[in-house]
């Protein structure tokens, strides 16, 4: 668009754009956006207090990025060796700054639930201070030594793709206009392409799609189960990307989200999808789905089923299914050894959308007695059953 980008100083982003730090103020008509450093979730983070000088002198909002959420801040342990420097970083930026600010000032955060720049975050996307300051647990522990130990322990495991994304905002992302547009290939195209060591396939259709049908070797990342996150965390990031996906409209939306997680290498998609790739008379892989039910009735049947619990561990600690065990989803990835190949292996997640993934990479990895549990704990639950903690 040619804009100008206003980015703190201490990045020391090597792109074009227009410095900024702490006592600096951007002008926009009635608005004054006035330049906080908030050190803590990353060393350079600012944040942005807003006047609205047609109503008056006093900040009416703050746009505070990864430093304080809706009930929740900032998690500081994405830069190794530097966590309690961060968190008492975090510390000062939290009260000696923005719970400065007045009670009415809203404050806009950059994420919601969902995501694992904090722990504890709300679904909203909006609050006020004064809000925070009554209800925020975080914001409620006042000693500063007890505050960095809440912040530097039992933290969800980062994405490896938080810290690859930090190096590609500092110089810059790729232009758009740059990027390849992925290319529709037919099937036989794709399989010419998918047997190449250098292209991975992610496919993105609903988890119980892909266990009707699926090509060997693909990533089940169901664009409805958190598709950025998780493409970032387990994708590798030096290959080229195709696509699987509902139909041809879901394309660009996935090619887009990915980008978001600096993954920039989409080239090719199946065209015509998995009824295309049947009808070229090509190979199919299944993913069978279990049903709470049919989980109790197999657990019950073969005294070696395992069952893996892909969540995150808090989750696990949380509430889990009897006999299961803790392995969340990307440790797969590292930890795939610890599983007998020749068990039954049954995977469950929240919902299904990660155990999917989880046991598409152990099907990759060649474990062929896998079986996905639809529904997740929550169905589990739903179906009467109960967890133990």
């Amino acid at each position: 668009t040619g804009a100008a980008i206003y980015a703190p100083n201490m990045g020391k982003c090597s792109f074009e754009h227009v410095p900024v730090a702490e006592g600096d103020e951007i002008t926009v008509e009635d608005m004054v956006l006035q330049v906080v450093d908030t050190p803590g979730h990353t060393p350079e983070h600012v944040s942005y207090v807003v006047i609205d000088t047609s109503r008056g002198t006093e900040p009416v909002a703050v746009f505070c990025g990864d430093t304080l959420f809706v009930g929740d801040v900032g998690r500081p342990d994405l830069f190794p060796g530097r966590a309690h420097e961060l968190a008492d970083s975090l510390y000062t930026s939290l009260h000696d700054k923005l719970l400065n600010l007045p009670e009415h000032c809203e404050v806009y955060p950059a994420h919601a639930a969902g995501s694992l720049c904090g722990r504890a975050m709300a679904a909203k996307r909006q609050s006020t201070i004064g809000y925070e300051k009554r209800y925020n647990d975080a914001l409620h522990i006042q000693d500063r030594e007890e505050f960095i130990a809440s912040l530097t322990t039992d933290m969800p495991p980062a994405p490896d793709h938080f810290g690859r994304c930090s190096a590609i905002n500092g110089r810059g992302p790729a232009l758009v206009s740059s990027l390849p547009t992925p290319r529709a290939l037919a099937p036989h195209e794709f399989a010419a392409s998918a047997s190449r060591h250098d292209t991975v396939i992610v496919d993105v259709r609903p988890y119980s799609a892909f266990g009707g049908q699926h090509i060997a070797g693909a990533f089940s990342l169901d664009m409805a189960g958190n598709l950025p996150t998780f493409a970032g965390w387990v994708v590798p990031p030096d290959k080229d990307i195709l696509l699987v996906t509902a139909d041809a409209g879901q394309v660009s939306e996935a090619v887009d989200w990915l980008r978001r997680v600096g993954m920039d290498r989409t080239v090719a998609y199946l065209e015509g999808g998995m009824a295309a790739w049947a009808t070229a008379g090509l190979p199919i892989r299944h993913l069978p789905q279990l049903s709470a039910q049919e989980l109790e009735e197999t657990v019950a049947a073969h005294a070696g089923a395992i069952v893996v619990d892909t969540r995150a561990p808090a989750e696990y600690l949380a509430a889990h299914i009897r006999k299961s065990i803790s392995m969340q989803v990307a440790d797969i990835r590292t930890r795939f050894g610890e599983l007998d190949k020749s068990a039954e292996t049954l995977v469950v997640c929240s919902t299904g959308n990660r155990s999917s993934l989880g046991a598409s990479m152990l099907m990759q990895r060649g474990f062929m007695n896998v079986k996905n549990v639809a529904g997740g704990v929550t169905g589990y639950v739903a179906a009467g059953f109960s967890l133990e903690s």
